[in-house]
């Protein structure tokens, strides 16, 4: 029993390293690409799209994308195998749980919107 609480400490400790280092990442492709806007704006008041920018968009979008459907992955496995364990003892928390699992899955919708707001921009 003891081991699985240690195993359970561990594995929350990755999951909170990799959320750290996906909303790193994100705000770190998300300035890049605020810096290229700059120049994308004077090329394009020149009639003129460096391919550059436009791939590191589509990049940028690819990411947040993946980044939130991965964190929405890991969040709905736990609530998830925690809504059936109560679902199991009490059939009456059926509703609550679901709206928990709900709210894992908007992290998914979160990245994106990021994703279609990068994409509006190039």
């Amino acid at each position: 029993m003891k081991e699985t609480s240690k195993n359970s400490i561990g594995i929350a400790r990755i999951i909170k390293r990799m959320c750290v280092f996906g909303v790193g990442l994100i705000v770190l492709v998300l300035l890049v690409v605020a810096a290229k806007a700059g120049y994308a704006a004077e090329a394009a008041a020149a009639g003129v799209v460096d391919p550059g920018i436009v791939r590191w968009g589509f990049l940028a979008a690819a990411i947040s994308v993946a980044v939130g459907s991965i964190g929405a992955g890991l969040a709905v496995a736990y609530v998830g195998a925690a809504a059936v364990a109560v679902v199991g003892e009490k059939p009456e928390m059926a509703g609550r749980a679901l709206v928990f699992v709900g709210l894992a899955e908007g992290i998914a919708i979160y990245g994106l919107i990021i994703a279609i707001m990068i994409l509006g921009k190039l």
